[in-house]
């Protein structure tokens, strides 16, 4: 299999490293718009054979089918921020790429009433397309991160070498916070809970 990794801060570089450890990932391009972040991840793998740096635009729906394109890849996988998920979900499916990500679109708060309904929700624009990613033959693989696809990856491994039979599996996220005088508490970027809520 021949796959391209677009962003190689922690995610990218970390899948990149998993990869070096499967014999199935024939070649993988490591592409990052900082062409030397991606170049460090790629030395460290210590394998050129295999492995390579290239910088890329994520914002460019041309830029990365070309690139996709060039190398032949089967896959193109998303480890950037979610706002760069249409152009790189675009490209892979220009340049015939199964395509996997860790979060799925942003979701868009209803533009007269975000208090009473319901935007577009997380992954909608994605989903939209799923008729025509069928009709052309390609798998588009949404919002496979912590949760719910490593929990389903970590609950699969289980059923399968683990247990004999699993009754139930439960995934859990979130918190109890509260901040008194608040029905909603967020996280801050600290961890701790946000004051303003």
């Amino acid at each position: 299999m021949r796959v391209l990794v677009v962003g190689a801060g922690g995610v990218g570089s970390a899948l990149a490293s998993i990869a070096r450890r499967r014999p199935f990932v024939e070649h993988l391009v490591l592409a990052d718009v900082d062409a030397g972040k991606a170049q460090a991840t790629v030395d460290r793998l210590a394998d050129p054979r295999r492995f390579q740096a290239a910088r890329v635009d994520a914002s460019s729906t041309a830029d990365i089918a070309a690139l996709a394109r060039h190398h032949h890849v089967d896959a193109v996988v998303n480890a950037c921020d979610p706002r760069f998920d249409p152009p790189i979900f675009e490209a892979a499916f220009q340049a015939g790429c199964t395509y996997l990500d860790m979060a799925a679109t942003l979701s868009e708060p209803h533009p007269e009433k975000p208090y009473e309904l319901t935007g577009v929700k997380l992954g909608d624009a994605q989903l939209a397309q799923h008729d025509r990613w069928v009709e052309a033959g390609q798998l588009a693989l949404l919002g496979i991160g912590v949760e719910p696809g490593l929990s389903d990856v970590f609950a699969r491994y289980a059923a399968d070498h683990l247990f004999g039979a699993i009754d139930e599996c439960g995934v859990r996220d979130g918190s109890s916070l509260v901040i008194e005088g608040h029905d909603f508490a967020p996280r801050s970027r600290s961890g701790r809970p946000s004051r303003s809520a």
